[in-house]
């Protein structure tokens, strides 16, 4: 019987290894396009996440940026560096680059891998450009804080220090061949298989926290690529400075045409559509402070529509933008979820729906209840302006005329004479006394 059991755990034990090896030999690959955003902050902590929680030997980032925000540069470098699996900065495809915030990014990594015909530098900082187009330039303050900062990224990994700091000194940028030759970079491969067989051996040049150094072990790794979501690509493209003041100037346009052409609404809802969307673009929203922009919005939306009915216009814009702000709290990219997958397709299905919902109750519920409120009373005196009656007594120019079965006291608005029996319409209350016209009058 005991023989049994150990057998037993044996068949177990040689099972399961094969699978527990092969997970912990798998390499992520994750794509970085674009502008250094808060967006990007949020797109690389999922990436690291994700590796993370599979046990990944390594995760590969394709970096092209042009750089970026400083600030959100300074937060990924900080995730990266408390990243429990190596985290390799590949600057991919040929033509792309890691300038400026993007330099920061690589050298604050455990690998930096470069394909050829890319480029790595030009990080001189800057306060952004003037009403003439021209470049604000950082005070010497600014820059020696940068100088240091990325001076101590190369001097913590043990690369070229000397040549980082020339990077912002004197604005310089080296291919991927002088990068190796220079001691900035580890490793220069034409695409990620290349790049696994020449860092396969290779020791991270900074520690991995919880694990010190790591030798690099990608023999026979199983590689599996995280894609982008249609929402990280739209952010991308809005983000992009050109498209993000487009976005804000063709918003307050839409806004203001919209107030001198009162009555249409199409103007200043696409404004303020637009204007939100630049505002995101600019980059100073996370995923989740962009979600609930775009549900505030589509809030303002539903009212706008419940206190100015605009035969849809506003229900539809509010829709939109709701199902956008729900998608963009909640989701996240390459078919991974700030929350499980199974939970996030039962929640996009509930956002679309809530959506749906709230645009019908503000298109016919609150839409009526308002409505309601603004109309005339139905009870009283008040109401039975306009309604008509029968004389009973005929009016000379006073007499009495039957109203919804009640005897009133009527009198002709002309002082005409009016003979029992003809129908009147009630036009005005004085008193107790109805003022009346003979019915077609």
């Amino acid at each position: 019987m005991k023989l049994k059991i150990v057998l037993l755990v044996l068949i177990l034990f040689v099972t399961f290894l094969p699978s527990a090896h092969a997970q912990g030999n798998t390499v992520y690959v994750a794509k970085i396009d674009g502008m250094i955003t808060g967006y990007t902050v949020d797109q690389f902590d999922r990436y690291i996440s994700e590796a993370e929680k599979a046990n990944a030997s390594a995760i590969i980032i394709e970096l092209n940026t042009p750089g970026g925000r400083a600030d959100a540069m300074q937060e990924i470098v900080m995730r990266i560096q408390n990243a429990k699996v190596p985290v390799i900065i590949y600057v991919y495809p040929s033509g792309g680059m890691a300038a400026s915030a993007g330099t920061y990014i690589a050298l604050g990594s455990h690998l930096i891998a470069m394909a050829p015909g890319t480029v790595i530098g030009a990080c001189r900082p800057i306060l952004g450009y003037g009403a003439n187009g021209s470049i604000i330039e950082a005070p010497p303050k600014i820059i020696n804080f940068y100088v240091a900062y990325l001076r101590e990224l190369a001097e913590m990994s043990g690369r070229n220090a000397t040549l980082a700091e020339q990077f912002i000194t004197e604005d310089r940028s080296v291919t991927s061949q002088e990068a190796l030759e220079y001691g900035v970079i580890e490793v220069v491969a034409t695409d990620v298989n290349d790049l696994l067989q020449k860092a396969d051996g290779m020791e991270t040049k900074i520690p991995v926290k919880g694990k010190g150094r790591v030798v690099l072990n990608f023999k026979d790794a199983r590689v599996v690529y995280l894609q982008p979501s249609f929402k990280d690509t739209v952010v991308k493209y809005i983000t992009d400075p050109t498209i993000a003041y487009i976005l804000l100037n063709l918003g307050f346009i839409g806004i203001i045409f919209g107030f001198l052409t009162p009555g249409w609404h199409v103007p200043e809802t696409a404004g303020a559509i637009m204007l939100v969307l630049g505002l995101i673009g600019l980059g100073y929203f996370g995923y989740s402070s962009a979600g609930l922009l775009l549900i505030a919005l589509a809030m303002i939306f539903f009212i706008a529509e419940a206190l100015t009915p605009t035969f849809g216009l506003f229900t539809v814009a509010g829709t939109i933008t709701f199902i956008l702000g729900g998608i963009m709290l909640f989701g996240s990219g390459g078919g991974e979820y700030l929350v499980s997958g199974a939970i996030y397709e039962m929640l996009r299905i509930v956002i679309i729906v809530m959506a749906i919902l709230m645009g019908l109750f503000f298109a016919f519920g609150a839409a009526a209840a308002v409505k309601a409120h603004r109309r005339k009373p139905e009870s009283g005196k008040e109401e039975l302006v306009g309604a008509g009656g029968k004389v009973i007594q005929e009016l000379n120019p006073e007499g009495m005329i039957r109203v919804h079965g009640e005897l009133w006291k009527a009198l002709s608005k002309d002082g005409s004479r009016i003979p029992a029996g003809e129908k009147v319409r009630i036009v005005e209350i004085k008193g107790l006394t109805l003022i009346v016209e003979k019915e077609g009058d």
